[in-house]
């Protein structure tokens, strides 16, 4: 299938798009990054901080580490480092700048009523709202749908950009998802030119990688990614690798939710999902020899497999991610497995069974925020991937009618998708009510 050049700038787009450099945690970032322009807009030091946000945003910032705070955790530590110390021109990477006199002045701040919060209802799922106020002066930030995409500015209650007021054209303009699927997601990794995704890829590799080498050295959370490397250390063979694999993706997590400065390349606006797509597929390719181009084009495959996962269900919900992710990563690995093998004929159908035995699995395993569980999360996720793989591979998959098994992959992605977005809502409710004591 040789795709139309409009399908190719397409999915080019969406990996541009998606693959964005995160310093730690996406939702405490999130916050971070709209008080730092909140303090931009005002243009001097805020009396008063108010931050309203949806459920899901104070789900995911409860209980993480804001990096660069001094292992301080919340949604006052995260808007009050970004106003006190963040870069609000480095978007998801806001508290790179941060020294150890903004988080001490943070610490002042945090002892006064400097900072409230307060929890918006009947909102869309990520959305985020912070109000500065100084004397006579105030600004305010709207953030939603995505962890860096404004959509509404105001200073001293003048509206300076509201996105509905966006033409029409522009509005339109983008990346359009809705294109995704296993066919032209395979085509166009197997015929991208690699000059297009090189940078994108090699900072994927890189971060994801250093992030991943410091959770398997270092002591963070429960150290999911070390345990799991010290029994890859006495299995042998195919047991070995897939034992690596769950570990590098599970020790990047562990650092990472703990606060680790190291910057990630998210996916799907989750730097776990990032890491997990990525670091299985770089486990794999060192185990088959595979070279950079085979590398590269797994992962264009994997992290778009995430992706059109992701589209059915939204950035944060009560499903956990870390099930698409890990599911990409098994397809990137079944593409090298295959390449290598000259079974080039089988990759379509692998794949397909692959996603189908996947998520019809572990699909719908509950996101109940960030924090040191999401390590081990990933490590499951990414074990129910690979055994998917393997029961595709020796001919095997769910037939329809079993479950949310369709009649083809497509409609199984988008009922699953469909029960993680709609299905799972009370359930996001309930969480949220389990862990705000209600």
């Amino acid at each position: 299938m040789n795709i139309s050049e409009e399908l190719y700038q397409n999915h080019l787009a969406i990996l541009k798009e998606e693959l964005l450099v995160a310093l730690g945690c996406t939702e405490p970032i999130a916050i971070a990054f709209a008080a730092a322009k909140a303090r931009t807009l005002l243009g001097e030091m805020p009396k008063t901080c108010h931050v309203r946000c949806s459920g899901n945003i104070v789900k995911n910032v409860k209980a993480v580490i804001v990096p660069n705070s001094g292992n301080m955790r919340g949604i006052e530590v995260a808007a009050t480092l970004g106003i006190v110390g963040g870069d609000a021109d480095r978007e998801l990477a806001v508290l790179e700048s941060v020294t150890e006199a903004d988080i001490q002045e943070t610490k002042e701040l945090l002892k006064s009523d400097f900072c409230t919060c307060s929890l918006a209802e009947g909102v869309d799922n990520l959305y985020i709202v912070v109000e500065l106020k100084s004397g006579k002066h105030s600004a305010l930030v709207e953030l939603k749908e995505h962890h860096n995409h404004i959509t509404r500015l105001e200073k001293d209650g003048e509206v300076l950009f509201e996105e509905s007021e966006k033409p029409q054209k522009e509005q339109e303009e983008g990346a359009d998802r809705m294109w995704l699927n296993v066919e032209n997601i395979l085509a166009f990794a197997e015929q991208v030119r690699l000059s297009d995704v090189e940078e994108l890829l090699s900072g994927q590799i890189e971060y994801n990688t250093a992030i991943s080498n410091e959770g398997l050295k270092g002591r963070y959370g429960v150290e999911t990614g070390r345990i799991l490397l010290e029994n890859a250390k006495r299995a042998a063979g195919t047991e070995n690798t897939r034992l690596r694999a769950r570990a590098a993706a599970a020790a990047g997590s562990d650092a990472r939710m703990s606060g680790c400065s190291l910057p990630v390349v998210i996916n799907s606006g989750s730097g776990n999902q990032g890491i997990t797509v990525t670091m299985p597929i770089v486990i794999y390719a060192k185990e088959l020899g595979a070279d950079t181009e085979l590398l590269y084009r797994a992962l264009v495959l994997g992290n778009l497999l995430s992706v059109h996962q992701k589209k059915y269900i939204g950035s944060l919900s009560a499903y956990c991610g870390a099930t698409s992710a890990a599911t990409g990563a098994a397809c990137g690995i079944a593409y090298m497995q295959l390449k290598k093998s000259g079974e080039q004929e089988r990759i379509y159908g692998i794949l397909c069974d692959t996603i189908t035995n996947s998520i019809e699995t572990l699909g719908g395993m509950v996101c109940d925020g960030a924090k040191a569980s999401c390590a081990a999360k990933i490590g499951l996720a990414v074990e129910n991937a690979l055994m998917a793989l393997e029961l595709s591979l020796a001919g095997n998959v769910f037939q329809p009618g079993e479950g949310m098994t369709m009649e083809n992959p497509e409609d199984t992605i988008a009922a699953v998708g469909r029960m993680g977005r709609v299905g799972m809502k009370s359930t996001d409710v309930e969480i949220l009510n389990i862990m705000l004591g209600n």
